[in-house]
């Protein structure tokens, strides 16, 4: 890489006069200043701007992706950028303590003048989402409309043409599903599992059952719940079943996809498996951090504006938390471990399969 011509000035190369200068307090223009107003700019510009940093991480996660084949040393560059988006997170969330010093009645001081600006408006924001795999069926429709129907034609062109590329969510469910270790040479793995699951089943109704401590009430109740949890591993075993929670959308990872991920989770102490595995932690990470995120959000609104309407017209506290219940994106995945089982009574993998998931696995 070629040095610059002339030495680089701190001042300069950050361009501070036009990140400093770009505070312009409405309140001040119209004659009485509210003082929080400064800290409410700072705030969300800092947001904005993290926003961005995430994005930059998240295109290059998206592009290791977006192939036919991910090379191996791209799940550990994936995973890093992820663990990176996930410190950004936790400053996300820690940064709504700072918010949280100004009370409700300085924000009252401006609040006024915003309308009918607000954070629903970030597209910034909405292109994350996008690009993470939320889908717009998904969304909670605030007043039945489209959540592009209040920003402007540009912004919506560009969220549009982000609609229309593969989200993560969709290049990772294409990897899974191109997972090498579904099927094994003379070595049906998904019936010892099924034998395996069975067992652990038989023996956890056996305990409810023999529970001297449950009242005969309190077993029954204990076994109904326990029948849920039977029938979700009977869709995990009959493809057919399976299909239909994704067309009730109840599911949205394909099942072949879940089967994938559900074996890196069950063998992820095996080398070839472990960065694949930590790859699959972080995308929950991520999911669950943003949702504590919405959800520290709207707590935070509900301080400062009670049940008031937000700026921006919706209903503030109450959209915020609908959001945070609906938009996960990995929710999937986060969900496999009702499938995992004791490692004592995982099904023993045969010499050849172990050197397999070893790190000189030949996938020809």
């Amino acid at each position: 890489m070629k040095k610059p011509d002339s030495p680089q000035y701190y001042h300069d190369y950050l361009q501070l006069d036009k990140i400093l200068n770009s505070q312009k307090l409405l309140s001040k223009e119209l004659g009485e200043s509210a003082h929080e107003e400064m800290l409410f700019i700072i705030i969300h510009q800092i947001y904005e701007l993290w926003f961005k940093q995430i994005l930059y991480e998240l295109d290059s996660i998206i592009d290791a992706f977006d192939r036919k084949k991910v090379r191996e040393s791209h799940i550990g560059i994936s995973t890093s950028r992820l663990d990176r988006i996930i410190e950004i997170q936790k400053i996300l969330i820690d940064q709504i303590q700072v918010l949280e010093t100004m009370t409700p009645m300085d924000f009252l001081d401006f609040r006024d003048l915003l309308i009918p600006a607000s954070g629903f408006q970030s597209v910034q924001f909405r292109l994350l989402e996008n690009k993470l795999g939320l889908e717009e069926s998904s969304r909670y429709a605030y007043e039945g409309s489209s959540y592009k129907s209040y920003i402007t034609d540009e912004h919506k062109k560009l969220i549009e043409e982000v609609e229309k590329a593969p989200s993560l969510f969709e290049l990772v469910e294409k990897w899974l599903e191109r997972t090498p270790f579904l099927e094994f040479k003379d070595f049906n793995f998904w019936k010892q599992y099924r034998i395996a699951v069975s067992i652990m089943l038989n023996s956890d109704r056996k305990h409810i059952k023999e529970n001297d401590r449950l009242s005969k009430k309190e077993k029954n109740v204990h076994l109904q719940a326990y029948e849920k949890t039977e029938s979700m591993f009977d869709a995990l075993f009959d493809e057919d079943k399976y299909k239909e929670l994704v067309d009730n959308k109840e599911r949205r990872l394909s099942y072949s996809a879940t089967k994938a991920a559900l074996l890196i989770l069950l063998y992820r102490d095996r080398p070839i498996l472990h960065n694949p595995y930590k790859l699959l932690s972080r995308l929950v990470d991520m999911d669950e951090l943003l949702t504590t995120w919405r959800y520290r959000h709207a707590l935070m609104v509900t301080r400062m504006i009670g049940r008031k309407i937000g700026t921006g017209g919706s209903t503030g506290f109450s959209y915020l938390k609908e959001t945070a219940e609906r938009h996960r994106v990995f929710e999937d995945i986060a969900h496999l471990t009702t499938f995992l089982i004791p490692r004592s009574a995982l099904p023993q993998l045969p010499d050849n399969i172990l050197r397999n998931l070893g790190f000189y696995y030949n996938e020809r």
